[in-house]
């Protein structure tokens, strides 16, 4: 059991990392840049942010049922609203605040969910087929997700010569 919180404790203190290096990439960045895309049809850096927030703040809310409060319920809309509706991505300040947040309000999930908690499954329809994924599963999926979208960001900022303080 000690090795498994050892492990478990790594992963958390690597992903904390990984989404400080996120906040000390966009911190600097100005509107303009927030707007700037590898391709045409791929996010901006802005929008990749803020779907690694919205996602954060939906998977632990919507799917998971934790409350966190209107805040958390305002993240978990910034897809539909930003994305999908056409509004403006929120400031730089506004997106480090956001993943500020949603890192700590799942902080604070992870800290309270014991073992026994992790492997209880919900039910989500995957492709027209019912299955159950485990909290366990959702926390994976989110922290690989981040992994995915963080990479986006890099490469973007690379690719315009903004200096991105990313591990690897």
């Amino acid at each position: 059991m000690a090795e498994n919180n050892f492990t478990l404790t790594t992963f958390y203190t690597s992903w904390k990392e990984y989404q400080d290096h996120i906040k000390r990439a966009l911190a600097p960045l100005t509107a303009e840049q927030l707007e700037r895309r590898a391709a045409s049809h791929l996010r901006s850096i802005g929008e990749n942010a803020l779907h690694i927030i919205a996602c954060r703040a939906l998977w632990f809310t919507d799917f998971l049922g934790e409350d966190g409060g209107e805040e958390m319920k305002v993240y978990a809309g910034w897809n539909e609203v930003a994305l999908e509706l056409g509004a403006p991505v929120p400031t730089t300040a506004e997106l480090v605040q956001g993943l500020d947040r949603t890192w700590q309000f799942m902080a604070d999930c992870l800290a309270r969910w014991s073992p026994a908690d992790m492997h209880q499954t919900f039910p989500d329809d995957w492709d027209g087929k019912q299955v159950d994924l485990s909290r366990a599963w959702v926390v994976w999926h989110v922290m690989e997700h981040d992994l995915h979208h963080g990479g986006e960001l890099s490469l973007t900022l690379g690719m315009y010569g903004i200096p991105a303080d990313f591990p690897g």
